[in-house]
């Protein structure tokens, strides 16, 4: 092609991209005209809010986006059956989910043969939590064959084992239908419907900010008097042993005045205890409001004393102290615990803010994971053992009548007998009253998949478990003997499972105490009106027997948070701080 001819195929080349650009220009500015607006995409109230809430915000449940009829995402109706596997936070999400389902005109069973749709909600902390799910779908695709001609099922995988295998649980099994991970559930009824039509439907993608604070979730056991409230979601501690920060993505905390409107929901339905959620439960930071944005004196984050962070330090914002005080001014005949913590986030102001309010439950999780410097610094948990014992005389010198409870895990790449053993002199030396004991379990996509061996043998790891176990037990049984004879402040739970005579609550400490069901006084001060004790109700309980797990005890009479514990003024002087 000689030198003319070629500028001539470029000339009619250009005019044909520019005719062709013209064109498709003029046709997406036709359908910008009549596709969706701005409006389309946010998110307002609309009506009378359910349920008597002026300031809550709902899932939005009219007006349509135009290129997604709410017709081709409605449930009609369709049953939906739930499993829920692993923490705290998969119950709350399950609640979250069941809130967009029902919201999309679906409907919840507790029969799995009665189901339209089977959904759980899993767990990928540990090889045995991934297996159990594993074995429910062989299970599954025995009643979804049976049922393919009669009526079909859709089986659906959500939460973390979803983030964490996305396609292998539609390609192993084949019976999975819709997968979400734990940043996808407002997505769900569009892949319900996807999937009802013969495809495979996944979402697993993570989001930066989405903390479903525009969700309030629907409870799953309508007659229990506690909730769970998350208040953050994702980590970034990046521990070398931990999947979390793979499966639920980076730290982003709910702006406060949204949990402050779910708590008051929740009060206004008859709940009497919250558990505020999070991975990392007080390095909770509302940056939400403008004016952290612009104050140039705004302070940086703080942790405790000995303890420190893989990450930038964080600045401005309300932190976890300001989050609780708030909470508990708020609702002052409400129980408030939280979970799970970090103890690198424990600085003294938390500590003194617990100390101040007496309806802040007097009870901490201080998960040390091990006892071994060493094992710590290959787990970067950014702290050593001797940090952690000043810790806790610290916890203890604020918080007198403070109850602990603990993770530890045994086996982790690399650890000896000596290093073990440092592992069961902490947990005698610290004494707990509950823990969390397991054998570690390789995790991929982990720091320690990539730079360690899991070279502890199963035999020695399910040994020390035994050993941890039974070091757990010997000491929390001598701690909850020092209970006898106090008299306690117990909110009912419900009836005992072991007894229909008995009732079980919790104390302050979040220790359960079993109780006689009959009628109490309504009050310590005339004792002639009697009335009998029900579930959610506030009750003095003198503690008579204890062993390493419950308290058992005598009913004396119906109380409130405050009245409790301004008639013990020894109780609320142990509460108090420690100023000297």
């Amino acid at each position: 092609m000689n030198l003319s001819v070629r500028k001539l195929f470029f000339r009619d080349v250009k005019l044909l991209n520019r005719c062709y650009s013209s064109i498709r220009r003029d046709g997406f500015e036709n359908r910008l005209q009549q596709g969706p607006g701005l409006r389309e995409f946010i998110q307002q109230q609309e009506g009378t809010p359910d349920e008597g809430l002026s300031s809550v915000h709902h899932i939005k449940k009219v007006s349509d986006i135009p290129y997604l009829s709410r017709e081709s995402v409605s449930g009609h109706r369709r049953k939906v059956f739930f499993e829920v596997y692993g923490c705290q936070m998969n119950t709350n999400d399950t609640e979250i989910v069941w809130s967009i389902l029902k919201s999309h005109d679906f409907r919840r069973t507790g029969s799995i043969h009665d189901a339209d749709v089977v959904l759980l909600m899993t767990c990928a902390i540990r090889d045995g939590a991934e297996s159990t799910v594993w074995n429910r779908l062989k299970h599954f695709r025995s009643i979804k064959d049976q049922r393919e001609e009669t009526k079909p099922i859709q089986i659906g995988v959500l939460g973390c084992m979803a983030e964490r295998l996305k396609t292998q649980l539609v390609e192993k099994e084949r019976v999975v239908d819709v997968v979400a991970g734990p940043d996808s559930y407002k997505d769900l009824p569009r892949l319900l419907a996807v999937g009802q039509k013969g495809q495979k439907a996944i979402n697993v993608l993570l989001s930066l900010d989405e903390t479903y604070a525009d969700v309030i979730p629907m409870k799953l056991d309508r007659k229990s008097r506690t909730a769970y409230v998350s208040i953050t979601r994702g980590c970034d501690n990046m521990c070398s042993y931990c999947i979390v920060p793979f499966t639920r993505g980076k730290e982003r905390s709910r702006p406060i005045a949204s949990i402050k409107q779910e708590v008051l929901y929740l009060e206004s339905k008859g709940i009497k205890e919250i558990t505020l959620l999070g991975q990392n439960v007080n390095s909770y930071r509302d940056t939400s409001g403008q004016i952290y944005e612009q104050d140039s004196t705004k302070q940086a984050v703080v942790v405790a004393p000995g303890f420190k962070t893989v990450y930038k330090t964080k600045i401005g914002g309300l932190k976890f102290a300001e989050l609780l005080e708030e909470i508990a001014q708020t609702v002052p005949e409400m129980r408030i615990r939280f979970t799970s913590p970090h103890p690198k986030d424990f600085p003294k102001n938390v500590l003194e803010t617990i100390g101040r309010y007496p309806n802040i439950c007097n009870s901490l999780h201080l998960p040390a994971q091990s006892g071994s410097s060493s094992v710590l610094e290959r787990m970067r948990r950014g702290y050593n053992r001797k940090a952690y014992i000043n810790l806790v005389h610290e916890v203890r010198s604020i918080l007198p009548q403070v109850t602990l409870s603990s993770d530890f895990i045994c086996g982790f790449c690399g650890e000896t007998d000596e290093e073990f053993a440092e592992t069961i002199s902490l947990i005698r030396k610290v004494k707990y009253h509950n823990a969390f004991l397991f054998a570690y379990s390789m995790r991929e996509k982990t720091t320690a998949h990539r730079r360690f061996q899991d070279d502890v043998p199963e035999d020695v790891k399910q040994s020390r478990l035994r050993e941890m176990i039974k070091a757990f037990r010997e000491t929390a049984e001598q701690l909850n003997s020092k209970f006898v004879g106090r008299v306690e402040l117990v909110l009912v739970e419900g009836p005992s499972k072991r007894s229909n005579r008995d009732l079980s609550g919790r104390n302050d400490g979040n220790v359960k105490v079993i109780i006689p069901f009959g009628h109490v006084p309504w009050d310590d001060i005339d004792g002639s009106e009697m009335k009998s004790i029900v579930s959610g109700d506030y009750v003095a309980v003198r503690i008579t027997e204890s062993n390493s797990q419950i308290l058992k005890g005598v009913p004396l009479y119906h109380t409130s948070i405050q009245k409790f514990y301004e008639k013990t003024k020894s109780n609320l002087g142990q509460r108090l701080i420690n100023v000297g």
